[in-house]
């Protein structure tokens, strides 16, 4: 038996890239399996990393490329999908961020009380705590202590860590609190479509909830002729038009101006038309809505927007990016031309700009080797990690320049994220898996387990519960507490449980924050 295990051992060791994806594989099938109310699923990928890791040492040797491109690419395209959102609610995050500084500080001090009761020395304290929030600073904890001591303690507290969070995770993030600074975004609640009699006389720049943006308005018909309204549009009693909305926003604005009509007007398509267009065209993408100027192009409306499986009000300010599927309502003749306009193609959008994402990514990496030297003999990194993640969420925000677009088709942004996460789990698990089985279950394995445990509780406990304080939604907690951890798998997790706008932006607004923090804390830890 042991000889038919050296053999498939010397196999693995020969061909890495079998190995990476044999774990990404397996990995994948385990993180399906459920364990009480929770799968691991992508981590999955990195305990059946470390299980394979511990058989021979040469199976996680010379994969720090595999391991920091996947952890790039995964951070860069959360930064691209998240940045507009993070700017946009950016004084909405400051108590965020506040709570993920005094949270780190205060887990750390807990942290560093728990080693000295056990007996952990400061350096393998230092990278438990690198280990326990997941964290790329390992090396700063190690510059520090001069030796690879703190590199045990990160092999063993991160697998409990990522296991505690995610369990965290699970119990917290379809918690509906009183989220009063941080309402639910329209798309939580879905779109709707309703046709309306009008009782009274009113200008559209005088109704409140479409100024606000609050709905958006197709069709009027008015003494049996059919047309798209226009954003000057004065409404007349007698008129029928249909609005689209949130329900809570469509029954408001039924009740101001009429009442319910039982005729939809968008089945008689002879003279207005409507269909979804796919946002394939350069010329379109990274523009907002009210720049496309749809009524003086073309007569007509744009009213939705499908993004991957949300479905967003068409306001004036959103911006437009590949792949996305935008309900546009126009007079019949003109609908051709308003799909040549949009591009309208789904071929187009499956093939990525690749001179964008490699400037993109060249930019985040060299910041993330800039050098800032802090008080103390300190020196600050980004690193691979939160370089590309704030590159991308400032490109995020940008959406275009010039004719460069920086956003990614929706599901090309998914696929390049997943593939970037297992590279990244499958690649730290086999590097790690030997220094975890050689100390998991000794005296010194169980009480770094602990201090993992209390580390990433403490902080857990001090941010969810200041969250919920300072009136900031579960959802957002939640990613948040992802972003502080700083594991991609506890977001991806985090995802398959609620697909919410505010997950990604916590996420986004605490991890860089959150690895300038640790760097300082891991040297802290190791001089006390």
């Amino acid at each position: 038996m042991s000889d038919i295990l050296a053999s498939v051992v010397d196999v693995l060791a020969s061909a890495p890239i079998l190995t990476v994806f044999l774990v990404i594989g397996v990995g994948t099938a385990v993180g399906q399996i459920p364990f009480g109310p929770i799968r691991f699923g992508a981590a999955g990928a990195l305990f059946v990393g470390l299980a394979v890791g511990a058989l021979d040492p040469s199976l996680g040797e010379n994969l720090t490329l595999l391991r920091s491109l996947g952890l790039g690419l995964f951070c860069y395209t959360v930064g691209v999908g998240a940045g507009n959102t993070f700017f946009r609610n950016l004084r909405r995050q400051l108590p965020l961020m506040a709570l993920c500084v005094v949270a780190l500080v205060l887990a750390g001090c807990a942290g560093a009380a728990y080693a000295h009761l056990t007996g952990i020395s400061p350096a393998m304290d230092a990278g438990a705590y690198a280990g326990a929030l997941t964290s790329p600073v390992l090396d700063s904890a190690i510059e520090a202590a001069g030796n690879q001591e703190p590199a045990v303690g990160y092999a063993l507290a991160y697998p409990v860590g990522v296991a505690v969070a995610i369990l965290i995770v699970a119990l917290v993030i379809n918690r509906e609190w009183p989220g009063r600074r941080d309402p639910r975004p329209a798309s939580a609640d879905g779109l709707a479509a309703t046709s309306v009699l009008l009782l009274r006389r009113v200008a559209l720049s005088e109704l409140e909830a479409f100024q606000r943006n609050r709905i958006r308005i197709s069709y009027l018909e008015r003494e049996g002729v059919t047309r798209v309204v226009s954003p000057d549009e004065e409404l007349l009693p007698g008129d029928k038009v249909v609005i689209v909305g949130a329900p809570s926003a469509l029954e408001d604005a039924v009740h101001e101006l009429g009442t319910g009509y039982d005729r939809c007007l968008a089945k008689d398509r002879t003279v207005v038309d409507y269909r979804r267009l796919t946002v394939s065209s350069t010329r379109v993408a990274g523009r907002t809505i009210g720049e496309l100027d749809m009524h003086g192009r073309f007569r007509g409306v744009i009213t939705r927007v499908r993004r991957g499986d949300l479905d967003l009000l068409a306001n004036d300010d959103l911006v437009l990016e590949l792949g996305d599927r935008v309900l546009a309502v126009v007079p019949s003749g003109d609908l051709e031309r308003a799909a040549d306009y949009f591009g309208d193609s789904e071929k187009s959008i499956a093939q990525i700009d690749a001179f964008s994402v490699g400037v993109g990514m060249a930019l985040g990496v060299l910041a993330g080797l800039v050098a800032v030297p802090l008080p103390g003999g300190i020196t600050l990194r980004l690193g691979v990690a939160a370089g590309p993640l704030v590159v991308g969420m400032v490109l995020g925000r940008l959406g275009r320049t010039g004719p460069f677009i920086w956003q990614l088709p929706h599901a090309a942004n998914a696929t390049i994220r997943q593939l970037g996460l297992l590279f990244f789990l499958a690649a730290i698990g086999l590097a790690s898996g030997p220094d975890f089985a050689a100390s998991a279950f000794s005296t010194t394995g169980l009480a770094v387990g602990g201090l993992a445990a209390l580390i990433v509780v403490v902080n857990a406990v001090v941010l969810l519960a200041g969250a919920r304080r300072v009136g900031l939604s579960a959802p957002r907690a939640a990613g948040g507490l992802a972003g502080l951890v700083g594991q991609p798998a506890i977001l991806a997790f985090a995802l398959s449980k609620r697909d919410d706008e505010r997950v990604e932006a916590g996420y986004a607004t605490l991890f860089a924050l959150a690895i300038v923090v640790k760097i300082v804390m891991v040297q802290v830890l190791v001089a006390l």
